[in-house]
Protein backbone atom coordinates (compact mmCIF):
# COMPACT_ATOMS: atom_id res chain seq x y z
CA UNK A 1 0.00 0.00 0.00
CA UNK A 2 1.37 3.21 -0.99
CA UNK A 3 1.94 6.12 1.08
CA UNK A 4 -0.96 8.55 -0.29
CA UNK A 5 -3.32 6.03 0.22
CA UNK A 6 -1.93 5.37 4.24
CA UNK A 7 -2.53 9.45 4.51
CA UNK A 8 -5.81 8.76 3.25
CA UNK A 9 -6.63 6.20 5.61
CA UNK A 10 -5.17 7.46 8.63
CA UNK A 11 -6.99 10.98 7.35
CA UNK A 12 -10.41 9.03 7.65
CA UNK A 13 -9.19 6.83 10.97
CA UNK A 14 -8.94 10.90 12.97
CA UNK A 15 -12.55 12.43 11.03
CA UNK A 16 -14.25 9.47 12.39
CA UNK A 17 -12.47 9.60 15.69
CA UNK A 18 -13.39 13.59 15.61
CA UNK A 19 -16.91 12.77 14.96
CA UNK A 20 -17.22 10.02 17.61
CA UNK A 21 -15.64 12.19 20.26
CA UNK A 22 -18.69 15.10 18.88
CA UNK A 23 -21.13 12.57 19.78
CA UNK A 24 -20.12 11.54 22.52
CA UNK A 25 -19.05 14.85 23.86
CA UNK A 26 -22.84 16.22 22.92
CA UNK A 27 -24.43 13.12 24.46
CA UNK A 28 -23.07 13.71 27.64
CA UNK A 29 -24.41 17.59 27.00
CA UNK A 30 -27.79 16.49 26.45
CA UNK A 31 -27.93 14.35 29.59
CA UNK A 32 -26.17 17.38 31.38
CA UNK A 33 -29.38 19.43 30.15
CA UNK A 34 -31.72 16.64 30.84
CA UNK A 35 -30.82 17.08 34.58
CA UNK A 36 -32.45 19.83 37.14
CA UNK A 37 -29.93 20.42 39.68
CA UNK A 38 -31.51 22.16 42.87
CA UNK A 39 -29.59 24.34 45.71
CA UNK A 40 -31.71 24.53 48.76
CA UNK A 41 -29.76 26.90 51.53
CA UNK A 42 -31.70 27.08 54.72
CA UNK A 43 -31.12 29.38 57.49
CA UNK A 44 -30.29 26.62 60.31
CA UNK A 45 -30.70 23.26 60.66
CA UNK A 46 -32.68 23.27 63.77
CA UNK A 47 -35.88 24.92 62.43
CA UNK A 48 -38.72 21.72 62.40
CA UNK A 49 -41.28 24.09 60.28
CA UNK A 50 -38.07 24.70 58.07
CA UNK A 51 -36.74 21.02 57.82
CA UNK A 52 -40.11 19.68 57.23
CA UNK A 53 -41.31 22.26 54.80
CA UNK A 54 -37.63 21.12 52.80
CA UNK A 55 -38.42 17.46 53.35
CA UNK A 56 -41.57 18.19 51.49
CA UNK A 57 -40.19 20.31 48.42
CA UNK A 58 -37.67 17.24 47.88
CA UNK A 59 -40.67 14.93 47.51
CA UNK A 60 -42.66 17.42 45.06
CA UNK A 61 -39.45 17.87 42.98
CA UNK A 62 -39.11 13.97 42.64
CA UNK A 63 -42.39 13.75 41.78
CA UNK A 64 -41.94 16.35 39.05
CA UNK A 65 -39.05 14.31 36.97
CA UNK A 66 -39.87 13.16 33.73
CA UNK A 67 -38.53 10.99 30.97
CA UNK A 68 -36.62 14.11 29.94
CA UNK A 69 -35.63 15.64 33.16
CA UNK A 70 -33.90 14.46 36.28
CA UNK A 71 -33.72 16.30 39.62
CA UNK A 72 -31.21 16.63 41.65
CA UNK A 73 -31.48 18.48 45.23
CA UNK A 74 -28.85 19.51 47.35
CA UNK A 75 -29.71 20.88 50.95
CA UNK A 76 -27.20 22.98 53.01
CA UNK A 77 -27.41 25.77 55.65
CA UNK A 78 -26.20 28.57 56.54
CA UNK A 79 -26.09 27.85 60.38
CA UNK A 80 -27.60 31.22 61.80
CA UNK A 81 -24.47 33.72 59.80
CA UNK A 82 -25.25 35.30 56.44
CA UNK A 83 -21.83 35.33 56.03
CA UNK A 84 -21.51 31.92 55.84
CA UNK A 85 -24.62 31.45 54.15
CA UNK A 86 -23.39 33.51 51.42
CA UNK A 87 -20.47 31.23 50.85
CA UNK A 88 -22.70 27.98 51.10
CA UNK A 89 -24.64 29.88 48.09
CA UNK A 90 -21.23 30.48 46.28
CA UNK A 91 -20.08 26.95 46.41
CA UNK A 92 -23.72 25.89 45.07
CA UNK A 93 -23.23 27.86 42.24
CA UNK A 94 -19.44 26.60 41.68
CA UNK A 95 -20.77 23.03 42.03
CA UNK A 96 -23.29 24.15 38.70
CA UNK A 97 -26.37 24.55 40.44
CA UNK A 98 -29.29 25.68 38.22
CA UNK A 99 -32.03 27.37 40.58
CA UNK A 100 -31.40 28.15 44.19
CA UNK A 101 -34.19 27.81 46.82
CA UNK A 102 -33.03 30.73 49.43
CA UNK A 103 -34.36 30.95 53.06
CA UNK A 104 -32.01 34.21 54.46
CA UNK A 105 -30.08 34.39 57.56
CA UNK A 106 -31.04 37.86 57.19
CA UNK A 107 -33.97 38.93 55.01
CA UNK A 108 -32.38 42.44 54.53
CA UNK A 109 -28.75 41.17 53.93
CA UNK A 110 -29.49 39.50 50.25
CA UNK A 111 -26.93 41.35 48.11
CA UNK A 112 -24.41 38.84 47.97
CA UNK A 113 -26.72 36.23 46.42
CA UNK A 114 -28.32 38.44 44.62
CA UNK A 115 -25.11 39.62 43.18
CA UNK A 116 -23.67 35.45 42.66
CA UNK A 117 -26.72 34.58 41.23
CA UNK A 118 -27.03 37.31 38.60
CA UNK A 119 -23.67 37.25 37.80
CA UNK A 120 -24.04 33.16 36.91
CA UNK A 121 -27.50 33.84 35.20
CA UNK A 122 -29.30 31.63 38.49
CA UNK A 123 -32.70 32.28 39.30
CA UNK A 124 -33.16 32.82 43.11
CA UNK A 125 -36.35 31.83 44.61
CA UNK A 126 -36.34 32.98 48.47
CA UNK A 127 -39.25 31.40 50.83
CA UNK A 128 -40.29 31.77 54.60
CA UNK A 129 -38.26 34.62 55.11
CA UNK A 130 -39.14 37.93 52.44
CA UNK A 131 -36.57 39.93 51.54
CA UNK A 132 -36.89 43.72 51.15
CA UNK A 133 -38.93 44.95 48.01
CA UNK A 134 -36.29 46.72 46.66
CA UNK A 135 -34.12 43.80 46.98
CA UNK A 136 -36.42 41.41 45.19
CA UNK A 137 -36.85 43.90 42.38
CA UNK A 138 -33.16 44.39 41.99
CA UNK A 139 -33.44 41.27 38.80
CA UNK A 140 -36.23 39.60 37.10
CA UNK A 141 -35.03 36.37 38.23
CA UNK A 142 -35.82 36.79 41.80
CA UNK A 143 -39.24 35.27 43.55
CA UNK A 144 -40.65 35.03 47.02
CA UNK A 145 -42.33 32.20 48.13
CA UNK A 146 -43.91 32.14 51.74
CA UNK A 147 -46.86 33.91 54.29
CA UNK A 148 -48.38 37.08 55.04
CA UNK A 149 -46.88 37.39 58.82
CA UNK A 150 -49.63 39.85 59.79
CA UNK A 151 -52.46 37.72 58.52
CA UNK A 152 -50.90 34.87 60.85
CA UNK A 153 -50.96 37.38 64.02
CA UNK A 154 -54.28 38.39 63.29
CA UNK A 155 -55.61 34.87 62.84
CA UNK A 156 -53.89 33.97 66.31
CA UNK A 157 -55.21 36.71 67.82
CA UNK A 158 -59.02 36.00 66.69
CA UNK A 159 -58.40 32.27 67.98
CA UNK A 160 -57.04 33.57 71.26
CA UNK A 161 -59.79 36.35 71.94
CA UNK A 162 -62.91 33.98 71.03
CA UNK A 163 -61.65 31.09 73.47
CA UNK A 164 -61.44 33.47 76.16
CA UNK A 165 -64.56 35.04 75.60
CA UNK A 166 -65.86 31.32 75.82
CA UNK A 167 -64.01 30.46 78.58
CA UNK A 168 -64.08 32.77 81.48
CA UNK A 169 -62.42 31.21 83.29
CA UNK A 170 -59.20 31.96 81.88
CA UNK A 171 -59.33 35.37 83.71
CA UNK A 172 -57.90 33.33 87.18
CA UNK A 173 -58.11 36.40 89.44
CA UNK A 174 -61.54 38.02 88.00
CA UNK A 175 -60.18 41.56 87.29
CA UNK A 176 -61.41 41.83 83.97
CA UNK A 177 -58.13 41.70 82.57
CA UNK A 178 -55.73 39.03 81.15
CA UNK A 179 -52.33 38.73 82.08
CA UNK A 180 -50.07 37.82 79.55
CA UNK A 181 -46.08 36.48 78.54
CA UNK A 182 -45.30 36.92 75.11
CA UNK A 183 -42.42 34.60 73.19
CA UNK A 184 -40.95 36.79 70.73
CA UNK A 185 -39.39 34.69 67.73
CA UNK A 186 -36.40 37.33 67.05
CA UNK A 187 -35.17 40.86 68.01
CA UNK A 188 -35.82 43.07 65.08
CA UNK A 189 -36.95 40.06 62.98
CA UNK A 190 -40.10 41.31 60.40
CA UNK A 191 -42.15 38.22 60.87
CA UNK A 192 -41.91 38.35 64.94
CA UNK A 193 -42.34 42.32 64.67
CA UNK A 194 -45.92 41.65 62.84
CA UNK A 195 -47.50 38.55 64.98
CA UNK A 196 -46.65 40.67 67.87
CA UNK A 197 -48.41 43.37 67.00
CA UNK A 198 -51.28 41.51 65.10
CA UNK A 199 -52.14 39.29 67.41
CA UNK A 200 -52.03 41.73 70.50
CA UNK A 201 -54.07 44.30 68.82
CA UNK A 202 -56.64 41.84 66.93
CA UNK A 203 -57.68 40.33 70.83
CA UNK A 204 -57.63 44.01 71.60
CA UNK A 205 -60.13 44.60 68.87
CA UNK A 206 -62.25 41.69 69.92
CA UNK A 207 -62.73 43.78 73.25
CA UNK A 208 -60.78 41.45 75.77
CA UNK A 209 -58.31 43.30 77.73
CA UNK A 210 -55.35 42.96 78.42
CA UNK A 211 -52.31 43.32 80.90
CA UNK A 212 -48.77 42.27 79.41
CA UNK A 213 -46.70 41.25 82.35
CA UNK A 214 -43.19 40.72 80.29
CA UNK A 215 -42.21 39.29 76.51
CA UNK A 216 -39.09 37.36 76.09
CA UNK A 217 -37.03 36.70 73.07
CA UNK A 218 -36.11 32.64 72.31
CA UNK A 219 -34.98 32.66 68.86
CA UNK A 220 -37.61 30.20 67.92
CA UNK A 221 -36.40 27.73 69.68
CA UNK A 222 -38.20 24.96 71.48
CA UNK A 223 -35.14 24.82 74.32
CA UNK A 224 -35.02 28.73 74.39
CA UNK A 225 -37.97 28.91 75.57
CA UNK A 226 -38.45 26.55 78.15
CA UNK A 227 -35.60 27.95 80.03
CA UNK A 228 -37.13 31.18 80.02
CA UNK A 229 -40.29 30.31 80.73
CA UNK A 230 -39.18 27.72 83.60
CA UNK A 231 -37.75 31.71 84.73
CA UNK A 232 -41.04 33.22 84.62
CA UNK A 233 -42.87 31.20 86.01
CA UNK A 234 -40.97 31.23 89.23
CA UNK A 235 -41.34 34.67 88.63
CA UNK A 236 -45.02 35.09 88.23
CA UNK A 237 -46.47 31.85 89.03
CA UNK A 238 -50.51 31.49 88.86
CA UNK A 239 -50.39 34.96 87.33
CA UNK A 240 -49.43 34.22 83.63
CA UNK A 241 -53.22 33.26 82.46
CA UNK A 242 -52.34 33.12 78.94
CA UNK A 243 -49.43 32.67 76.48
CA UNK A 244 -48.74 34.03 73.27
CA UNK A 245 -45.77 32.83 71.23
CA UNK A 246 -44.80 33.89 67.97
CA UNK A 247 -44.10 30.02 66.58
CA UNK A 248 -45.45 26.53 67.85
CA UNK A 249 -41.81 25.61 68.60
CA UNK A 250 -41.58 28.26 71.71
CA UNK A 251 -45.19 27.48 72.79
CA UNK A 252 -43.93 23.69 72.95
CA UNK A 253 -41.01 24.96 74.94
CA UNK A 254 -43.38 26.55 77.24
CA UNK A 255 -45.77 23.42 77.57
CA UNK A 256 -42.59 21.37 78.50
CA UNK A 257 -41.56 24.48 81.26
CA UNK A 258 -44.86 23.80 83.23
CA UNK A 259 -45.05 19.87 82.75
CA UNK A 260 -41.23 20.15 84.58
CA UNK A 261 -42.65 22.71 87.55
CA UNK A 262 -44.91 20.37 88.75
CA UNK A 263 -48.18 21.97 87.41
CA UNK A 264 -51.33 19.88 86.75
CA UNK A 265 -52.72 20.23 82.96
CA UNK A 266 -55.57 22.67 84.01
CA UNK A 267 -53.19 24.92 85.77
CA UNK A 268 -51.88 25.83 83.13
CA UNK A 269 -52.25 29.24 81.24
CA UNK A 270 -54.03 28.80 77.69
CA UNK A 271 -51.09 29.14 75.40
CA UNK A 272 -51.26 29.86 71.96
CA UNK A 273 -48.44 29.20 68.59
CA UNK A 274 -48.16 29.31 65.02
CA UNK A 275 -46.95 26.75 62.32
CA UNK A 276 -48.90 23.76 62.71
CA UNK A 277 -46.19 21.21 63.79
CA UNK A 278 -46.98 18.25 64.24
CA UNK A 279 -46.02 18.46 67.89
CA UNK A 280 -48.52 21.40 68.34
CA UNK A 281 -51.40 19.98 66.15
CA UNK A 282 -51.26 16.67 68.83
CA UNK A 283 -50.79 19.23 72.05
CA UNK A 284 -54.05 21.18 70.94
CA UNK A 285 -56.00 17.56 70.57
CA UNK A 286 -54.84 17.24 73.83
CA UNK A 287 -55.79 20.25 75.38
CA UNK A 288 -52.04 21.62 76.31
CA UNK A 289 -52.26 24.20 73.68
CA UNK A 290 -55.77 26.20 72.77
CA UNK A 291 -54.95 27.13 69.22
CA UNK A 292 -52.22 27.38 66.40
CA UNK A 293 -52.26 28.55 62.87
CA UNK A 294 -51.36 26.40 60.22
CA UNK A 295 -48.97 27.84 57.70
CA UNK A 296 -49.28 25.92 54.99
CA UNK A 297 -45.71 24.21 54.06
CA UNK A 298 -47.15 21.86 51.49
CA UNK A 299 -48.78 24.60 49.42
CA UNK A 300 -45.21 26.31 49.36
CA UNK A 301 -43.06 23.55 48.73
CA UNK A 302 -45.01 22.78 45.72
CA UNK A 303 -45.43 26.28 44.59
CA UNK A 304 -41.23 26.74 44.40
CA UNK A 305 -40.93 22.91 42.78
CA UNK A 306 -43.18 23.94 40.01
CA UNK A 307 -41.23 27.77 39.35
CA UNK A 308 -38.19 26.03 39.97
CA UNK A 309 -39.27 23.27 36.73
CA UNK A 310 -40.71 26.16 34.67
CA UNK A 311 -37.94 28.24 35.30
CA UNK A 312 -35.54 25.31 34.07
CA UNK A 313 -37.45 24.34 31.35
CA UNK A 314 -37.88 28.08 30.02
CA UNK A 315 -41.69 28.04 30.63
CA UNK A 316 -43.98 31.11 31.18
CA UNK A 317 -43.87 31.37 35.18
CA UNK A 318 -46.77 33.99 35.08
CA UNK A 319 -49.50 31.32 34.64
CA UNK A 320 -48.25 29.73 38.27
CA UNK A 321 -50.34 32.56 39.72
CA UNK A 322 -47.50 34.85 41.31
CA UNK A 323 -48.54 38.09 42.59
CA UNK A 324 -46.53 41.13 40.46
CA UNK A 325 -44.63 38.02 38.47
CA UNK A 326 -42.48 36.87 41.54
CA UNK A 327 -44.72 36.67 44.61
CA UNK A 328 -46.62 33.71 46.18
CA UNK A 329 -48.25 33.97 49.09
CA UNK A 330 -50.09 31.17 50.91
CA UNK A 331 -52.98 31.12 53.16
CA UNK A 332 -52.78 30.81 56.67
CA UNK A 333 -55.45 28.57 58.53
CA UNK A 334 -56.79 28.75 62.30
CA UNK A 335 -56.37 25.70 63.99
CA UNK A 336 -58.25 24.85 67.39
CA UNK A 337 -59.55 21.67 69.16
CA UNK A 338 -62.76 21.34 66.99
CA UNK A 339 -60.88 21.11 63.19
CA UNK A 340 -57.52 19.89 64.74
CA UNK A 341 -58.00 16.32 63.74
CA UNK A 342 -58.52 17.54 59.96
CA UNK A 343 -55.36 18.90 59.82
CA UNK A 344 -53.79 16.39 61.87
CA UNK A 345 -54.66 13.29 59.40
CA UNK A 346 -53.19 15.83 56.69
Amino acid sequence: MNRKKIRKIIACICILAVMMSLVSCDSRKNQKDRTLRVGVVTYTPDDPFINAMTDILKEDLKALEASDMKVIVSVRSGDNSQQEQDEVVEEMIDAGCDVLCVNLVDRTAPSNIIRLARQNNIPVIFFNREPVREDLLQWDKLYYVGCDAAQSGEMQGEIAAEYIKNHPEVDRNQDGKIQYVLLEGEAGHQDAISRTDCSVKTILENGVKLEKLTYQFADWNRAQAENRMSRLISQYGDQIEMLISNNDEMALGAVEAYKNAGYMQSDYPVIFGIDGLDDALEAVRLGTMQGTVYNDREAQARKIALIAVALFRGNDVSVLGLEDERYYMAQYRKVDVDNVDEFLQK
